[in-house]
């Protein structure tokens, strides 16, 4: 595969991080065959510590198609970060947006000029209490229904045995290993052509995670719940209770009076 779009920084930033993750992690990488030679494509990966953003980019350099991450825009402005995030070309997002579709506009432009964009789809790291993948957020689903490209799903899991999620102190050994299984392009076709309304991209994002979880069960050799951890959920559960229980109290110190 072609590595004509690398660059210098992308180059740089291998040669200062490549040496300490080959030194503490070991390698079990599978599906690199099903990332494409060629042409714009996003990939959608779980994410379950803070170190596998540089795992993950170490399988995927090594497949010669390097990936995109999508960053707060403002990390583009600091510095030497920003000129690290700048030269390696880093996706910008622009949360401020109120257009949902202009918040995602680097990675669609990416894409088209035949890029990697690597999405996170949860949206940071998963707070499934078993490390499972969470529902999805639908930037990955909106951007490749806008470019109709292929979405590859990769599943990773090990580093977090190093740093596990929201850890302070990494666990070097044993070493551990990390494993990688990138499947074949999800279908996403039926969706084509479609209104992009919030029930059509939630529904298309359901098939993304689903595609992520069932490669993540093969690397753990075990089944997933079969409904995902959704913290909107939890949160608004936890809400209900609080109030039940504030609730009890006002009807306690009433009767009381």
């Amino acid at each position: 595969m072609s590595r004509r779009r690398i660059g210098f920084w992308y180059r740089l930033a291998a040669v200062i991080c490549k040496p300490p993750l080959v030194v503490l992690i070991k390698r079990d990488w599978r599906g690199m065959e099903n990332i494409p030679a060629d042409g714009g494509f996003i990939t959608v990966v779980n994410h379950n510590s803070h170190v596998d953003p540089f795992a993950y980019a170490h399988f995927q350099y090594n497949t010669g198609r390097v990936p995109r991450f999508l960053a707060k825009h403002g990390l583009f402005k600091k510095g030497f970060v920003g000129a690290v995030m700048r030269g390696t070309g880093q996706i910008p997002v622009y949360r401020e947006s109120t257009d949902a579709l202009s918040a995602f506009r680097a990675a669609i432009e990416a894409v088209r000029r035949g890029e990697c964009v690597a999405f996170y789809p949860e949206g940071t790291l998963t707070r499934d209490p078993d490390l499972w993948p969470m529902t999805g957020k639908t930037g990955a689903a909106r951007v490749a229904l806008e470019t109709r490209c292929p979405v590859v799903p990769v599943a990773q899991w090990g580093v977090n045995l190093l740093l596990p999620p929201y850890a302070k102190k990494p666990n070097l050994l044993p070493r551990k290993t990390h494993h990688v299984l990138a499947g074949p392009p999800v279908d996403l076709s039926r969706f084509y052509g479609k209104e992009l309304t919030p029930d059509l991209l939630r529904e298309a994002t359901e098939v993304i995670m689903a595609a992520i979880t069932a490669h993540l069960e093969v690397l753990r050799g075990e089944k997933a719940p079969a409904k995902p951890y959704d913290p909107r959920q939890v949160r608004m559960e936890q809400r209900r209770r609080s109030a039940g229980t504030h609730g009890t109290g006002d009807r306690e110190a009433g009767a009381g009076k």
